[in-house]
């Protein structure tokens, strides 16, 4: 079997791992990533995506046999084993750089008073950190992301510093709602973004081409190939379609050795000192209860019984409508704003926060695409000059919104290793039980009446809602962090209770999920414990 060796063994290649080999690699320290995908060509993928039918955040990335994904339009006959009422709908990517390939790139802090939501409201888990610990290493990971937005707005979340870059401006559409909302005591804000408003780190400006989701084409979109790059600078090793699929552990609870399987099956194996687990929120448990043995029954970090539950999304109440005047959509990215007075208040004693991001591509997310729409259109008997004047007008009134929810954890959301369905390599697919609570029912029915009244406010001629949630594509808890080995995973600098050398990255470890996009964090706490780990590498 063959053996790699390094001080720091990093499973996944998203941002989570890459941002922690990026800051070992600066000290001096080796890092091998061990990454289940192949790596992405940019040119290659845009042109997939153009080709493809379905446009989905999927379409410029082929599946491959030995590292399956789950994908928007087979979440209940595709990789998910979906055992529960209802459906888990979002969607990741197992390649280098992750899922930051087909991210908005939204990056909006956590606010202080999600950190303590079970004492404030009653509801959900306390963080074993607060947003003053965390604080620090948002600017680091804004400055590591390129991070555009207006250092002077307040989000609720007190800064200490400027974003690196300054914002993108507000487009016509969003000053158009800004006014209209306004006598209802709402605010439209600019979303700070992981997306160039000026050269940056070597990327040009965003331009606007609107296909954030899936592929930014020039790059100006962060994605984590950027810190693949900086890190193997650095002499980092990445080794793509490299699959994960045993944690082993010594007698004395250290973990020895990572295996690992090829494409073609074969077995190889790394060792280190260090160890840390970045494969999401979906993978990185699977992975830790395949690791099942005599010694460890319930699997690798699990003597709480918590790996694998509190499984959660910000399910998306999606609304929209078509406003009386013109709005201009397709100018900017999918989303440059939104309101956010419903993130925080005493409503989240009895129903979920939400978030309001205001969708700049007209009707897409609902899944009428100008193309769609020249097929409806065809089908009125619309032709020529005619077909293409009906085609600006309606497109040009278009707008949506995506109420992200907050949803709270709950431990009979999980998911388990489908150790009867395997996929092309003999690995167990994810089986997820999933299911929305009334807490979460009611936030959502609070969206949409947020959401007809700004429609009104707009002088809507058509509004409509989704009968059904979307998935946001935030996969969130499965392995939390907290004080207590009982009830926890991780601790407070992401440690696994029961394993010294062993680090747990990503979303999985949020106790909560507030109503934050949870990119941003999620590279904070890496950061934050790649210094822990460095600590410990050099002790």
């Amino acid at each position: 079997m063959a053996e790699y060796r390094a001080d720091m063994v990093i499973v996944g290649a998203g941002v989570a791992g890459l941002l922690v080999a990026w800051k070992l690699a600066q000290a001096g320290v080796s890092v091998l990533v061990l990454e289940a995908g192949p790596r992405v060509n940019r040119a290659e993928a845009v042109e997939n995506y153009r080709s493809a039918v379905a446009k989905v955040p999927e379409s410029p990335y082929p599946d491959v046999p030995h590292a399956p994904r789950p994908t928007v339009l087979s979440l209940r006959d595709g990789y998910y084993i979906q055992d529960g009422p209802d459906t888990f709908g979002s969607t990741y990517e197992r390649r280098v750089g992750g899922t930051t390939w087909h991210w908005l790139g939204t990056c909006l802090r956590h606010l202080p008073n999600d950190f303590r939501i079970r004492s404030l409201y009653g509801v959900g888990e306390d963080w074993p950190i607060t947003y003053d610990d965390l604080e620090p290493w948002y600017l680091q990971a804004e400055e590591a992301l390129g991070v555009a937005g207006d250092s002077h707005q307040d989000l609720g979340s007190p800064r200490s510093g400027p974003y690196p870059l300054p914002p993108l401006p507000l487009t016509y559409l969003d000053r158009q709602l800004a006014l209209a909302v306004e006598p209802l005591g709402l605010k439209v804000e600019l979303t700070p973004q992981a997306r160039n408003s000026q050269t940056y780190d070597g990327r040009p400006p965003c331009c606007g081409n609107a296909t954030c989701v899936p592929i930014c084409p020039i790059a100006a979109k962060y994605d984590a190939s950027v810190h693949a790059a900086k890190a193997e600078q650095l002499g980092a090793q990445i080794l793509e379609n490299a699959v994960a699929h045993f944690v082993e552990v010594g007698p004395d609870g250290m973990v020895t050795g990572i295996r690992f399987k090829r494409p073609d099956g074969t077995e190889e194996r790394a060792v280190g000192r260090m160890y840390a687990l970045a494969g999401n929120a979906m993978e990185t448990p699977k992975l830790l209860l395949i690791s099942r043995t005599d010694a460890l029954p319930n699997g690798v970090a699990n003597s709480s019984d918590q790996v694998g539950r509190n499984l959660m999304d910000h399910p998306v109440q999606l609304s929209w409508a078509l406003a009386r005047e013109p709005l201009f959509p397709y100018r900017s990215p999918l989303e440059n704003a939104g309101i956010e007075n419903y993130r925080d208040g005493e409503h989240r004693r009895t129903h979920s926060a939400f978030r309001i991001a205001i969708g700049e591509e007209g009707w897409s997310f609902p899944g009428y695409t100008p193309l769609e729409m020249t097929g409806i259109l065809l089908g009125e008997g619309l032709r020529g000059r005619a077909l293409r004047e009906e085609m600006n007008r309606r497109v040009a009134h278009q707008f949506r919104f995506a109420n992200l929810i907050e949803q709270m954890p709950d431990p009979e959301n999980r998911i388990v290793p489908a150790f009867d369905q395997l996929d092309a390599i003999g690995i167990p697919r994810p089986k997820i039980t999933y299911r929305l609570d009334e807490f979460t029912i009611r936030g959502m029915a609070e969206a949409r009446r947020v959401s007809d009244l700004i429609f009104a406010a707009m002088d809507a001629t058509y509004t409509e809602h989704s009968q059904i949630p979307f998935g946001a594509g935030h996969i969130i808890g499965t392995y939390r962090m907290g004080n207590n080995p009982r009830t926890s995973v991780v601790d407070a600098n992401l440690r696994a209770h029961d394993h010294p050398n062993l680090y747990l990255l990503g979303s999985g470890t949020f106790p909560t999920a507030g109503t934050a996009n949870p990119t941003l964090t999620i590279a904070a706490l890496s950061l934050r414990a790649a210094q822990t780990i460095l600590g410990e590498l050099q002790a």
